[in-house]
């Protein structure tokens, strides 16, 4: 299966309107508990979250995984930083990476792939204002465009 494919849990749909996305990891996600019952579930929130290296590993850091309704006293802190799993020269190369300024690692989507828990991290630059204008302008008349080219096709 490649990249970012199966059963897709969580989007984060802000991060392409924030960032330029310019490559994709896919990374396993070390949980605790009833954690993955959670996420089977669909209670996880990507908004605001984001990955750092630390000590050569690799951590999610700020994503919702809300408690699991029967999991009682084996429920886990919510907004706990969760290791990622990636290969060490994979590792290596994001660091170097996001140490150049306006790089970041940012969480795209979490999706189920044969049965385990995986991210999808893109490596991002953060879009000033008149990138997110200019994206939208393109966004409209590419619309505009097909929208004529079906009224034709009707006539």
């Amino acid at each position: 299966m490649p990249k970012g494919e199966g059963k897709v849990v969580a989007q984060n749909k802000k991060a392409y309107h924030d960032y330029f996305i310019e490559e994709t990891y896919e990374a396993g996600i070390v949980l605790q508990g009833t954690e993955i019952k959670s996420i089977r579930a669909g209670k996880v929130n990507l908004k605001d979250s984001y990955a750092r290296i630390h000590n050569g590993e690799m951590h999610l850091l700020n994503m919702h995984v809300s408690p699991y309704e029967q999991g009682n006293r084996y429920n886990h802190d919510p907004l706990r930083q969760r290791k990622l799993l990636l290969h060490k020269r994979e590792i290596n190369k994001l660091f170097g990476e996001t140490r150049e300024a306006g790089y970041a690692l940012i969480p795209l989507k979490i999706y189920l792939k044969n049965g385990f828990a995986k991210v999808l991290l893109g490596l991002a630059k953060g879009k000033k204002n008149y990138d997110k204008r200019e994206v939208l302008k393109q966004k409209e008349a590419k619309r505009d465009i097909e929208r004529a080219f079906r009224d034709r096709q009707k006539i």
